[in-house]
This record gives structure tokens, C-alpha cells and sequence, in this order.
């Protein structure tokens, strides 16, 4: 059974006329007559009850009508599904992130993708840590990864989305807590709440780092599994903690405040990645989406926060 043979059957259906039916698919009648010949001849039935006046479709024919007329939707349906996959408005895109900081991002991209590409399947995948979003991505288990490295391989293509500094997070209460900023000198002597030691936790190598110049080891007194959890430590007044600036714009706790960090670094990247050769339509869609909500903004030296 043809799409062709499907369609003459549905015209002469509507028609029940071969010559307004043929007009119908501008056409000739006879080749109309021989595709409806060879269409009753596959299926062994007659279609068609034909005389000299009138044209009338068989028991058989009438029970064709209704999947004669849902495989022509379906081809239909295929073929928009096919053309709006090539202009990246179906598809899948899967994006892993890690870090509290960066879940108001995620967030203000999957809304803009739902209003935008309903029919692009925007899937959300978050970790602790970014090393296993940067691993998916090079796996191609995931199409776009988001977090901060301090290695990119090659064959990954990325993009920062964020310029970020360092900040103390410090319980409201602390003597400390009423100064602009702070510097590691301030901290000697300060119980610290860190996150786990793992390859992809760059903010504990920063603290092992600043430290060890400001001359002194950081007495860590608890681990957090995450930074939602880092936060709540450090309220309940267990240690101060080093994070980055986007966490003191998007996490707010009672009784914490961020204190930026004095000592000279340079900015930490939050960065987009994604692999060069995907060259999924769905997948550049949503990076030129991206590039509307979460623009590369222009490097900015550290700037006061102070947030409760």
C-alpha cells in the first residue's frame, strides 16, 4: 500500500466520482482508476461499487476510510515533525548544573524555552559538584553542562555566563559582621564549614590556597554536602564559610550575611559547555536562547555585597 494509492482512495471516498476526484489530485482519470485497481488488488477486496451512474464504497471501503485517512495524518504529522526538528523547535536538550547559584539561571533559561519552543524537551540534571556535569557532557549523556572549571578540554565549546568573586559567608551576630569586607588575615583563628573534598569542589582548593598565604591552616569544622546546606551551617553560627558572589545574590538566609573578600584573586568563570560537535538544531536553539537571559557580561571588579 502506497501514500499515493492511500491518497487516490480517499479522494474518490470524498468524491465518490473518479473525474472530480482526479481533478481533486490534478490528474488524469486513468491513472486515478489504475491506482484504485491496484490498491483493491493488494488487499483482495473491491472498494469501490462502480456502475455507469453512480460510484458507492463497499462494506470493505468504508471500513478503510477512517486508517486510510490517520496514515495520511500521520505522514503529515512526520513531516512537520522532521522540518521543525531541522529549525531546532522539537527535540531534546539535557543540562546539568551544579551549585545553589546557579538554579535561578537554569530556571529563568527553562522558562524562556518553554515560551519559546514548547516542543523542545528541556530536561534538568543537578549535582553537587560540576566536574560530573562537564563528564556528561564530554559523554554525551547530557547537551549542555553549567558550572565552574578550571580546565576545559578540547572539543568543548564554552561561554561564561557570569564573572563571580569571593565572598565569606558570616553569621549576623559575628564580630565581623559589620565590616564592608574581609580579608584572610581577618579570619586566623575562624572555625570554617566547607563542602566536600572532591575534584570538582574548586571553592576548598580556594580556601586551602588563600589561606596557606595569609600564613595559616583553616581550622574546618564541618563538611556540608551542599552549598543550601553550607548556608544553613553557617547561620546556626558553626563556622564562616567561603563561597562566590552568585550564591550571595540568589541564596537568602536569616541571620547570614556575605562579606566580599579582600584578597587579590581573579574572577571565577560560571561557564556554559557544551560539545562542539553536537550539532543538534534543538541544542543551538537553546544557546541563542541563552545568549538572550544569560548574556556574557563585561569583567567587573569585585563590588560590595552585603546581603541578610
Amino acid at each position: 500500500m502506497e501514500i499515493q494509492q492511500i491518497r487516490a482512495f480517499l479522494a474518490v471516498s470524498e468524491e465518490l466520482h473518479f473525474g472530480r476526484a482526479a481533478a481533486k489530485l490534478f490528474m488524469a482519470q486513468p491513472p486515478l482508476s489504475r491506482a484504485i485497481q491496484n490498491l483493491e488488488r493488494e488487499l483482495g477486496t473491491l472498494l469501490f461499487s462502480r456502475s455507469t451512474r453512480s460510484v458507492r464504497l463497499t462494506p470493505a471501503g468504508e471500513a478503510l476510510v477512517q486508517p486510510a485517512t490517520d496514515i495520511l495524518d500521520g505522514v503529515r504529522r512526520a513531516g512537520v515533525a522532521v522540518s521543525s526538528a531541522g529549525k531546532g523547535e522539537t527535540g531534546r536538550v539535557r543540562v546539568a548544573f551544579a551549585g545553589a547559584s546557579s538554579h535561578v539561571m537554569v530556571g529563568t533559561l527553562a522558562k524562556l524555552v518553554r515560551a519559546t519552543h514548547p516542543g523542545i524537551d528541556f530536561e534538568l540534571y543537578s549535582s553537587n559538584f560540576a566536574t560530573p556535569a562537564l563528564d556528561k557532557v564530554i559523554n554525551q549523556e547530557m547537551e549542555i553542562g553549567l558550572g565552574r572549571w578550571n580546565f576545559i578540554p578540547a572539543g568543548i565549546e564554552h561561554r561564561v555566563i557570569a564573572y563571580e568573586n569571593l565572598v565569606i559567608a558570616i553569621h549576623s551576630s559575628h564580630p565581623l559582621a559589620d565590616r564592608q569586607s574581609v580579608s584572610m588575615q581577618d579570619l586566623v583563628g575562624e572555625h570554617f564549614v566547607t563542602l566536600p573534598q572532591d575534584p570538582g569542589a574548586i571553592l576548598r582548593d580556594y580556601l586551602m590556597r588563600l589561606a596557606s598565604t595569609a600564613g595559616f591552616v583553616p581550622s574546618i569544622v564541618q563538611v556540608a554536602p551542599d552549598t543550601w546546606t553550607l548556608v544553613s551551617l553557617v547561620a546556626a553560627g558553626i563556622g564562616v564559610a567561603l563561597t562566590v558572589s552568585t550564591v550571595a545574590e540568589n541564596v537568602h538566609y536569616p541571620g547570614v550575611v556575605f562579606l566580599p573578600l579582600d584578597d587579590e584573586m581573579a574572577p571565577i568563570l560560571l561557564q556554559l559547555v557544551w560539545r562542539a560537535d553536537n550539532d543538534s538544531p534543538a541544542l543551538r536553539e537553546v544557546l541563542r536562547l541563552s545568549e538572550e537571559v544569560l548574556p556574557t557580561p563585561p569583567v567587573i571588579p569585585t563590588t560590595e555585597i552585603h546581603a541578610e
